[in-house]
């Protein structure tokens, strides 16, 4: 993208979603950052979460955490900028260690990678000898490092189902474990939260082992804020992230992956929308579909995407800091996990 492109493009693209008196000073911002791109020969990953100014700006590629691995992995520019939490950059490293990858933050964490351990995945080793592990893709390296193979919201059912035996043990998130035990008939075994073989649906003979993390954005919604949607906006199509509750899952019009949800609402005719996710999303959404309604409902923003704005892809560029580092033992063994999920 061209610097005269995105102060050109912004108003349009931002109108309604952006607040006009920022859209100028968005607008010098994002010249910079293009010019230090440029000068840096950087490439800029954008996750579907960043705020609406940064999305809609200066990266070059944006989608989400299966996307952009893949787009990492494909690269030949020396320096890759990206635009997520930690772990996602930790995964760009261990995709590409000659390259320097850049965080524009201090920590970037996530609730979901901070749940586990590499100790807690050792430990599930010694309990169920010989049962293949899944790591969700949202696990820092060392974590990645001890599993057998990665996955992503849009293809952990295709991972889950590519393993061989009825055991599979799926880490760390408890609702998205739940939502794909759903669909591949499983039955939960959650050990350090004290539910063990025996409760539940006992007839059903394949078992999930799953682990006790969940994303602190996405828990936060219920069935209550559906039911009080469908009250007041009957004609809304409700659509939610696999991270939900199962019963949120269940209750709303359409569930999947960020990337299913981006489609679902392009390729689509109904009119109006509300997604259940990090409420940045819909607002990069609707900015990409202004002849649909995106309801404005949503007012629960990720604090660790939330400490990415477009000054701090700027600074980052420009002084070239927060980079990402993985230790080479560390790198090597979690490189295996994450190719075995790109392979699929």
């Amino acid at each position: 993208m061209q610097p005269t492109l995105a102060a050109d493009r912004l108003e349009e693209r931002l109108a309604g979603i952006v607040p006009e008196i920022e859209i100028a000073a968005t607008a010098e911002l994002a010249r910079e950052v293009l010019a230090l791109k440029e000068e840096r020969q950087a490439l800029i990953l954008g996750h579907n979460y960043m705020e609406a100014a940064l999305f809609n700006t200066v990266p070059d590629i944006t989608g989400d955490s299966l996307e952009l691995c893949r787009k990492a992995a494909e690269t030949d520019f020396p320096v890759i900028l990206f635009c997520g939490v930690r772990f996602m950059a930790e995964t760009a490293k261990i995709l590409n260690p000659t390259r320097t990858v850049l965080l524009p933050a201090e920590k970037a964490g996530c609730s979901l990678a901070e749940s586990i351990t590499a100790e807690d995945v050792r430990q599930l080793r010694r309990d169920y000898p010989g049962v293949p592990i899944v790591a969700y893709v949202n696990t820092y390296a060392d974590v990645k490092a001890e599993v057998d193979i990665c996955c992503t919201s849009g293809n952990a059912v295709r991972v889950v189902e590519s393993l061989p035996g009825d055991t599979v043990i799926f880490l760390p998130d408890e609702y998205l474990a739940r939502n794909v035990a759903r669909e591949t008939g499983r039955h939960v075994i959650l050990p350090q939260k004290g539910v063990l073989p025996g409760s539940g649906d006992t007839e059903l003979q394949k078992v999930m082992i799953g682990w006790g993390g969940r994303c602190e954005v996405h828990e936060q919604f219920t069935t209550d804020d559906i039911a009080s949607v469908r009250r007041q906006h009957p004609e809304t199509i409700i659509l939610a992230h696999p991270e939900c509750s199962p019963e949120v899952c269940e209750a709303v019009d359409f569930s999947g992956s960020t990337s299913e949800m981006i489609r679902f609402v392009r390729e689509t005719e109904a009119p109006s929308f509300l997604l259940l996710t990090e409420c940045s999303m819909g607002d990069n959404i609707a900015a990409a579909n202004r002849d649909k309604t995106m309801l404005g409902l949503c007012s629960v923003r990720c604090p660790h995407m939330n400490e990415i704005r477009l000054v701090d892809v700027r600074n980052s560029l420009r002084d070239m800091r927060q980079e990402i580092t993985v230790p080479e033992d560390i790198r090597l063994r979690a490189l295996k996990s994450v190719e075995r999920m790109l392979e699929l």
